[in-house]
């Protein structure tokens, strides 16, 4: 089962729906139960067949085999540092981005661990972190009707880890995963967001990256 935390957002509902559709199994995990079991109902009705719950955090961290962390980079430490033995072990994937927005302008924040995949495994030592779907639009997942294309870029120590997730990004239609390295890589990946925010204002689109050659 994949746990969401911050399951809620527009980042979690979007890949919890498109990962319910492709068959896996999800539990949507909040501050507020209420609003879990709400999130829920609405994959339900957008066609989730699978196995979906809703609770709070605690309970995604402690049930689910892989977790995804979707919340705002500024909770992420709120969030984790709770967690850090219900989570141990486990494959966490991170999606957050250190961003702000100045004057309309995205720009990325400076993160003393380098990256907020490389912040969270400092708060998390004993999970196996995995960066991705930070180029991905949240509002592209969740436009279900609509395929989402583009590239995945993964970046991980564990192989193990990386390859679970390239196949989980591989279950969306139309996404393709990248061995984008060590998690060390994930804060060239993240530079990528606000770039391609500043482009989708310029251009009023939604965009994402392909990489060409391989």
């Amino acid at each position: 089962m994949l746990g969401f935390l911050g399951g809620t957002g527009p980042e979690g509902m979007g890949l919890a729906l498109r990962l319910g559709l492709a068959g896996e199994p999800v539990f949507i995990g909040s501050r507020d139960a209420a609003r879990a079991t709400a999130a829920g109902e609405s994959l339900r009705a957008q066609g989730v067949t699978t196995d979906v719950q809703g609770g709070l955090n605690e309970e995604a961290a402690e049930r689910a085999d892989t977790v995804v962390v979707a919340v705002p980079f500024e909770a992420q430490r709120a969030v984790l540092v709770p967690l850090r033995e219900r989570l141990r072990g486990k494959i966490v994937l991170d999606t957050a981005v250190a961003l702000t927005r100045t004057g309309g302008v995205f720009e990325l924040l400076h993160v003393e661990e380098g990256s907020a995949a490389l912040q969270a495994q400092a708060l998390l030592p004993g999970s196996n972190m995995v960066a991705a779907f930070q180029t991905i639009s949240a509002r592209d997942l969740l436009d279900a009707p609509h395929p989402v294309e583009g590239d995945v870029v993964v970046c991980a120590d564990d192989a193990a880890a990386k390859r679970l997730v390239m196949g989980l990004a591989e279950r969306i239609p139309a996404l393709r995963a990248v061995d984008g390295g060590g998690l060390a890589g994930s804060r060239y990946v993240e530079g990528l967001t606000p770039l391609l925010l500043n482009v989708n204002r310029l251009y009023k689109a939604r965009t994402a990256i392909r990489i060409v050659g391989i």
